[in-house]
């Protein structure tokens, strides 16, 4: 029995270096390791059109494309999106904490053209006053068929809430898409974090463009259909193609997926706030103005300034454009939102900034640049105990492929980085502490590559 325990002892005693060591690595800035792994990639190419992946639903005017979001600032609601596809029907959700469906909810129906290309009748519902940490059964009724969902409410906001996020980025639908979202469905994570760039079908032309967000609907159903994903826009959602005639930006993607902007008193769904868990999550849209005395940084400004790190200590955010990426891909495209916001993010101390764009994997030190200006001061970043970790998670699996080149030699500023496909959790513990693994689809499977322990910049 003695041994048992001064085995036991020492193991806890091993666990409690590696705690040490990790937070070290991360807090003291040492030298950043560019991967070597090369992968027998699969081809970037986008899954046929008449793969099972993207089956339509059986039964006539059948709903697809089901998924959810919040639907409020504090995690009591969710919107549910579908499409119709032959006909309006009925915009209802029945609901309830068994198949019962004790309570009704009546949403909205549109549509939409791009070109020639006509959409289904896309349908959203806000299903509100839920109970938090409860398991409720949803049904959709098109009249002629109906399906069964369900989905888990977040815990009560509370600082010592345990709670774990998935981040995706750049998904697109091919196998390497895939593999990418079956890894994630495996992680035990309980909602998704978006950084941008869904379905890449701006990469088509004409009606293809529709077709293929419509494909993509019903290739993340088997996820966003059972809990929240939380969007935020990239540059493959913008579809501006004059030659088309399309000229208005984001129009596929605002009429598909909406986000609860309102509670967050956002005037614009591209960037809104809301709090789950243990977490205030801020979402930016690298693609819209974002300048001084524009509408999203007056929204940022007063949103900072709401944020309690006493009931929500993790201050998280999302944007789609890297403002620190060492890659040759998209270098130095974030530099503008960089200077107009990074200095708000050291003094409100954000915990870590996702983003995509870049189709690799790459996480910084805590480091900052705002001393730099034109006339004087450090041109360089320097480490920074109150400023973010910046992760680029544009790894998802796009048909564009990865983005292989990283600049040589390493930025002081990069710790790790990697061109592959993969996704990330963050496993919140406490108020304190959260654990962050980067998992690399490995030729279809999953291995956990980088990971450290995330201390929390409030407390």
């Amino acid at each position: 029995m003695s041994k048992v325990v001064e085995t036991r002892s020492m193991l806890l005693q091993v666990l409690i270096l590696v705690f040490f060591f990790f937070s070290a690595f991360v807090k003291n800035g040492n030298a950043g390791i560019t991967s070597t792994f090369i992968r027998s990639e699969w081809p970037s190419n986008d899954i046929p059109l008449d793969n099972e992946v993207f089956e339509v639903p059986k039964g006539h005017n059948a709903p697809q494309q089901v998924h959810i979001t919040q639907g409020d600032y504090n995690g009591k609601a969710v919107i549910i999106s579908w499409v119709t596809p032959d006909e309006p029907g009925t915009s209802k959700v029945q609901y309830g904490v068994s198949k019962n469906y004790d309570f009704t909810a009546e949403g909205t129906v549109r549509n939409y053209t791009f070109y020639n290309y006509t959409s289904g009748y896309i349908h959203q519902c806000l299903v509100d006053g839920l109970e938090y940490d409860t398991k409720y059964y949803y049904k959709i009724d098109s009249g002629d068929s109906y399906r069964e969902f369900w989905f888990q409410t977040p815990p009560k906001i509370n600082p010592d809430i345990a709670y774990k996020f998935g981040i995706i980025g750049d998904l697109g639908q091919t196998y390497n898409s895939l593999s990418t979202l079956e890894h994630y469905m495996q992680s035990g994570a309980q909602a998704v974090l978006f950084v941008g760039d869904l379905a890449y079908a701006d990469r088509y032309m004409y009606n293809d463009v529709g077709i293929r967000w419509d494909t993509w609907g019903r290739f993340v159903e088997r996820s966003a259909a059972y809990q929240p994903w939380m969007w935020s826009a990239g540059n493959h959602e913008i579809e501006y193609m004059p030659d088309m005639g399309e000229v208005i930006p984001f129009k596929s993607y605002l009429n598909r997926y909406p986000t609860p902007h309102l509670a967050s008193k956002s005037s614009s769904p591209l960037w809104y706030a809301i709090r789950r868990a243990s977490a205030h999550i801020i979402v930016l849209s690298s693609y819209s103005p974002f300048v001084k005395y524009t509408p999203q940084w007056e929204w940022l400004r007063k949103e900072l300034k709401r944020v309690d790190r006493e009931k929500t200590p993790w201050l998280i955010v999302l944007m789609h454009v890297p403002i620190y990426n060492s890659n040759e891909a998209h270098f130095m495209e974030g530099e503008s939102m960089r200077a107009v916001f990074e200095e708000w993010f050291v003094h409100y101390k954000v915990d870590v900034i996702f983003a995509g764009h870049v189709h690799a994997y790459e996480r910084s030190y805590r480091i900052s640049n705002i001393h730099y200006n034109v006339s004087g001061g450090d041109c360089y970043p320097v480490a920074d105990k109150s400023a973010p970790v910046y992760i680029t998670v544009g790894d998802g699996g796009n048909q564009e492929g990865l983005a292989e080149r990283f600049r040589d030699p390493q930025p002081d500023y990069s710790a790790f980085r990697e061109a592959s496909y993969g996704h990330s959790t963050l496993e919140i513990k406490n108020k304190t502490h959260a654990l962050y693994h980067w998992n690399r689809n490995d030729d279809g499977k999953k291995v956990s590559t980088d990971a450290f322990v995330l201390h929390n910049q409030h407390w």
